[in-house]
């Protein structure tokens, strides 16, 4: 006969055993969840490029967000981080990375994105005046926050404006501020 210690020993060390094995089960499903996102990112206008006091080149830009991002939700997914940054390159940085804007997506419900012309959340300042001329890339990212497991990061490269000539018109009021007229794109 064996005690009731070795017993509950036993039961405790079997209920483990298979509740770690049917972990491992529901996180190996969630690897193999497939994603098909719809996406599309247009840049409906480049409203404003400025020279700051300090040197700096400031833009203010407006887009075209179209996102269908259901598919990324599983059992596992607790909240979506979705972003849109603008990367260039300078002479003084090989990649420039700027966030222009952001969302927290925490409901399946809610992420389907049909947002038809939205402005910059965040400023796009260059140090310097180096965002004349340059190609840009739009890239929308999201992180995937899941309830267990590491956080993935996924991104999309959607929309390159190359060199963009800004025909300006100059203003003489505490500075020289450039405001858009038309781009130029190559």
């Amino acid at each position: 006969m064996h005690s009731f210690v070795y017993r509950a020993n036993a039961l405790l060390t079997f209920a483990g055993t298979t509740l770690a094995f049917m972990a491992i089960l529901a996180t190996i499903t969630d690897v193999f969840h497939k994603t098909d996102t719809d996406v599309s990112v247009k840049l409906a206008r480049v409203e404003r490029l400025q020279f700051l006091k300090n040197g700096n080149d400031e833009a203010y830009l407006a887009f075209e967000i179209n996102a269908d991002l259901r598919t990324l939700f599983s059992w596992n997914t607790k909240q979506l981080f979705v972003f849109l940054a603008a990367e260039y390159s300078t002479p003084q940085n090989q990649l420039n990375q700027v966030s222009l804007w952001d969302r927290i997506i925490e409901h399946e419900d809610d992420a389907v994105l049909k947002l038809p012309y939205v402005r910059n959340k965040y400023k796009l300042i260059d140090q310097g005046r180096n965002l004349r001329g340059k190609a840009v890339n739009l890239t929308l990212s999201w992180n995937i926050m899941p309830g267990n497991r590491t956080v993935r990061l996924h991104d999309l490269l959607f929309l390159q404006f190359g060199s963009i000539t800004f025909y300006a018109v100059c203003s003489a009021v505490l500075g020289l501020h450039l405001f858009l007229l038309q781009p130029y794109r190559d």
